[in-house]
């Protein structure tokens, strides 16, 4: 790698340390930081980071969210897929052949982000469960100032969601967003982070919150019930990768949608990058191409495992990769089909510590406050995941009970050599695997440092020919990029649409932390 000082315009600089914990909310960085100090490892620090999350980030997560994580144990990586199931009383007809809506309780799918911190927790942490909350309690209890990020944000989504159940008490307690800078208290989510420490999470899915959550479901006409909480199971999985340029970015796979990274790298790997000026029209077109071609088949065929048409590796198959590859025309964007494979609101955070452990996680309510539902009295902020299914009979991912729904959210990470390099992550719904191939590529085509490759202005692909661009770009690129059909387009929140990364790189005996100018981040370290 070539030198660590940034090549953009930057507000931050890599920090280095022994133990690092990088997220993005500057709180919930000290939180992970405090449990190392107290002899806790990575994992203790990312599951006491995720807590404290939910309290000082709750416009991107909460108790309710859904979560992956990816961890080095120090020899072998380790993916545990958190993510919830559909109510068993969820079919298209429960939803009347109408689209699943995007708020309330029939947005809801069973949440897993409680069981993975004590999943986690049981499997590799070192400190007490409880000891992970301390800081959430805290915050929850005592009150935390508002942070930048967290106030636009907030405000930004009142209009739609003022009015969901229980959210105006839990987030609207005097009629309006808090403003930058005030102190806000959660005191009834404490309540409910005490019981979920005390009982290592079995009062979310078995105890008091369980049956809070189904009574409130059942009094807004919801078919989420007790016991489709108490069936809820996490799953230890293997993750896939693809090496690209001696960088092996390694993803979740299926139901999320990591694949799209990989198979974005697979077709670039036939392209020449080093050999295009970097930030060029041609280097950025490319890449736009690949991605785009990536995504037409993710959003035909991924779904929960069990219901995929074609199995995964076929997605990957460098043949048909090589042929995808030559669909791209250098002088002009596309608009691509699915191709016919050979048959066969989120936080990310970044932890490592100085026995060689390393953890990428994310955890979400996705859009935003989620499904806006808060159960009244718990603090409980609920994610709206099954609005991530479809209701078209025959499709892979087709609201059925007892499934996953196609999942956004997507932890990295990069070995090299069969060592692990760095914990890579970045926010943003569908920005997150366009996110992941534009860190790799600078870094692996154009020796950029962690914090340049952050720092350095990006792209978000929204349908179609339409283009997303952030303003740091040339505007000569920009105007290259239209003349070959590119359709540039502003996004409504600006730079907080391309996302927020997190990245900890293994340094010799130290760790580099790199975080995000875009949002609230912090890396800190000892």
């Amino acid at each position: 790698m070539a030198t660590h000082t940034s090549v953009y315009s930057s507000l931050h600089r890599p920090i280095y340390a022994r133990n690092v914990v990088s997220t993005s909310q500057s709180l919930a960085s000290q939180a992970g930081l405090a449990v190392l100090r107290a002899g806790g490892n990575a994992v203790d620090a990312a599951v006491a980071s995720a807590i404290a999350l939910t309290v000082v980030e709750p416009i991107s997560n909460g108790i309710g969210s859904d979560l992956f994580a990816l961890v080095w144990d120090g020899k072998a990586l380790q993916g545990l897929n958190a993510s919830g199931r559909a109510p068993m009383a969820w079919t298209p007809e429960y939803f009347g052949g109408h689209p699943i809506p995007e708020r309330g309780w029939n947005s809801v799918s069973v949440p897993g982000a409680v069981a993975a911190w004590a999943d986690l927790s049981k499997r590799y942490g070192k400190l007490p469960f409880s000891r992970l909350f301390d800081d959430a309690i805290h915050y929850a209890e005592e009150g935390f100032p508002i942070s930048p990020f967290v106030a636009q944000r907030w405000a930004s989504q009142i209009p739609e969601l003022r009015g969901q159940p229980g959210f105006n008490a839990a987030f609207l307690p005097q009629g309006r967003a808090p403003a930058e800078g005030e102190i806000f208290r959660l005191p009834d989510q404490a309540r409910s982070l005490r019981l979920i420490a005390d009982s290592e999470g079995e009062s979310f899915y078995r105890g008091e919150l369980a049956q809070r959550m189904s009574a409130h479901a059942a009094e807004n006409g919801a078919a989420f019930t007790e016991s489709d909480l108490a069936s809820h199971q996490n799953d230890w999985v293997q993750p896939i990768s693809h090496d690209y340029r001696g960088l092996r970015l390694h993803e979740l796979p299926p139901n999320g949608q990591g694949i799209v990274a990989l198979t974005a790298l697979g077709i670039l790997s036939h392209f020449d990058l080093r050999a295009m000026e970097v930030d060029s029209a041609d280097s950025l077109h490319v890449q736009i191409e690949a991605l785009k071609l990536a995504f037409a088949d993710v959003y035909r065929y991924v779904a929960d495992p069990p219901a995929m048409e074609i199995p995964l590796e076929a997605l990957l198959d460098a043949d048909y990769l090589k042929a995808r590859a030559a669909l791209i025309d250098m002088r002009r964007a596309q608009d691509f089909g699915h191709g016919a494979p050979p048959g066969g609101g989120t936080v990310y955070l970044a932890a490592a510590d100085a026995q060689g452990m390393m953890v990428s996680l994310i955890q979400s309510n996705y859009m935003g406050f989620g499904s806006g539902v808060v159960v009244p009295g718990t603090g409980i902020s609920l994610q709206n995941r099954g609005a991530g299914f479809s209701v078209q009979a025959g499709r892979p991912n087709c609201v059925a009970p007892g499934k996953r729904p196609f999942h956004t959210i997507i932890p990295g990470f990069v070995t090299r050599n069969g060592e692990a390099l760095m914990s890579l992550g970045l926010m943003g719904a569908s920005m997150q695997p366009q996110g992941h191939v534009q860190l790799t590529v600078r870094m692996a085509d154009y020796d950029q440092s962690p914090q340049s490759a952050i720092d350095a202005p990006r792209f978000r692909i929204v349908e179609g020919l339409q283009v997303s661009f952030e303003p740091a770009l040339a505007a000569s690129t920009l105007e290259q990029l239209k003349a070959r059909g590119h359709v540039p387009v502003t996004l409504t929140d600006g730079y907080t649409d391309f996302g927020c990364a997190q990245i900890i790189q293994r340094e010799g005996s130290v760790y580099l932390g790199a975080c995000d100018l875009r949002r609230d981040s912090l890396a800190a370290g000892y």
